[in-house]
């Protein structure tokens, strides 16, 4: 069975069906059948502290993930959103905010499963890990 919780926080507009079927859809990528998940969207404050108290950085980031289980273990994670960073994204790239939230939904869940991908931007846009989010994305966004 997998379970999705999903906290909107201060963004109750957030698609949080579209959100729940990304994570879904990442999980099912991987041929997970068993998993906790729980996502939630921050504000930039929130995002930041978490990256200062987990990572080191000072400043806010689009996604934060934690795997929380072990070898053989089910999967149980947690998946952070900084929302007002996926907005400012979003607009950069010219793509709709919640292709941008879905996006990140599936990148964290990703991480959880063990994905992970090198640090310049230029090679993580043709990491596996990438290559591998953008597939599912245009899945769930198909489903738009």
């Amino acid at each position: 069975m997998v379970e999705v919780a999903i906290d909107l926080g201060r963004f109750p507009r957030a698609p949080v069906s579209l959100l729940e079927r990304a994570v879904r859809a990442a999980l099912a990528s991987e041929g997970v059948e068993e998993a906790e998940m729980s996502l939630a969207l921050l504000d930039d404050p929130a995002m930041r502290a978490l990256n200062r108290d987990h990572l080191g950085h000072d400043g806010p980031t689009d996604v934060l993930a934690f795997a929380l289980h072990g070898v053989g273990e089910p999967v149980l994670g947690d998946v952070y959103l900084g929302a007002a960073q996926a907005g400012r994204q979003a607009a950069d790239e010219g793509v709709d905010v919640n292709e941008e939230l879905v996006r990140l939904a599936v990148h964290g869940t990703l991480h959880v499963l063990g994905w992970d991908h090198p640090d310049p931007a230029a090679e993580r846009l043709r990491s596996p890990m990438w290559l591998r989010q953008e597939e599912i994305v245009a899945q769930v966004m198909r489903t738009v």
